[in-house]
């Protein structure tokens, strides 16, 4: 194999794991990151950073190729999708299901060497994202299995940090899971009209013409769950402003989605970087010992 060939084989599998579209990675490394600083009290080691930085790269991208081995047949029908290289033959599933295979083995490196329970949670993790693909098929909201999925780091940190999972994980849980229906509705209202076609399901479809309201009142529920958590543990002024910016950061979403546009939709599909953003350095913030007062 040439340089030139390599070079190309590379870049496909980079597009096969959308390293090239970072977004799904920020969205699935802000809550993990939440639950570091949380579980840690703003103490987490640089070494526990770099294991789930990391790992979220892998499981992302083994995410993806495995998004796009279970929708292979469907992609080439879907405007967005169909220059994916599964779906226009260049990359084989074979190769696809060797590159997976790489990516798990890589990001099971890396929790090894964290204690039992989080390498147990590792597993559940690896099956919900394997898993998820298929939930379009029969759920009629599988955001919410995706928000699960995504938000599988969030028990894994704590556990890493704590030995074993609080009750206020699992709230962190649940508001991460009505984030990804509001973020992921706004997603499938661009592909809502291929989707129907398909037969495929989503949220988007699901919700008809109250997508907007469903999506800005799923954005209310983490809203709403993130300030009783900062209530419960006391958080202060920095939190509050964090999830403050949050509050109108959605609000602009609202601006975006309102008229159903594919564009504006997308827009406000990628833009919940600064949501997941803004609650991040809330959380950083309140630790920092320079700040002091109670909200």
């Amino acid at each position: 194999m040439t340089f030139a060939e390599l070079k190309r084989r590379l870049t496909l599998y980079e597009r096969l794991m959308r390293l090239d579209k970072p977004i799904g990675i920020l969205l699935l490394l802000w809550p993990t990151l939440w639950a570091l600083w949380l579980s840690a009290q703003g103490q987490s080691s640089y070494v526990a950073i770099w294991i789930f930085v990391l790992g979220t790269v892998l499981m992302r991208s083994a995410g993806c190729v495995l998004n796009d081995l279970a929708d292979a047949r469907f992609d080439a029908h879907v405007e967005r999708t169909r220059n994916r290289p599964l779906a226009t033959g260049e990359v084989s599933k074979k190769e696809a299901l060797v590159l997976v295979l790489v990516l798990v083995l890589a990001a099971f490196g890396l929790v090894v060497i964290l204690n039992k329970l989080t390498i147990w949670l590792s597993m559940a993790a690896l099956v919900l994202a394997a898993t998820y693909p298929f939930t379009k098929r029969f759920l009629h909201v599988p955001q919410a299995y995706l928000g699960v999925a995504f938000g599988f780091g969030i028990p894994m940190a704590y556990s890493s940090q704590l030995g074993w999972v609080p009750q206020v994980a699992w709230w962190l849980l649940l508001a991460n899971v009505f984030w990804a229906i509001a973020y992921d509705t706004e997603y499938a209202m661009v592909d809502r009209d291929d989707d129907v076609k398909l037969g495929l399901r989503s949220s988007a479809i699901t919700f008809g013409h109250y997508d907007v309201a469903a999506v800005m009142l799923c954005y209310a529920a983490m809203l709403g769950i993130l300030t009783g958590i900062g209530r419960w543990m006391h958080f202060g002024i920095p939190y509050h402003s964090g999830l403050l910016v949050a509050a109108l950061l959605t609000v602009y979403h609202y601006r975006l989605i309102r008229t159903r546009s594919r564009e504006g939709c997308f827009k406000a599909f990628l833009h919940n970087n600064w949501v997941g953003a803004a609650i991040f350095a809330g959380i950083f913030l309140e630790y920092r010992p320079s700040w002091s007062g109670s909200f």
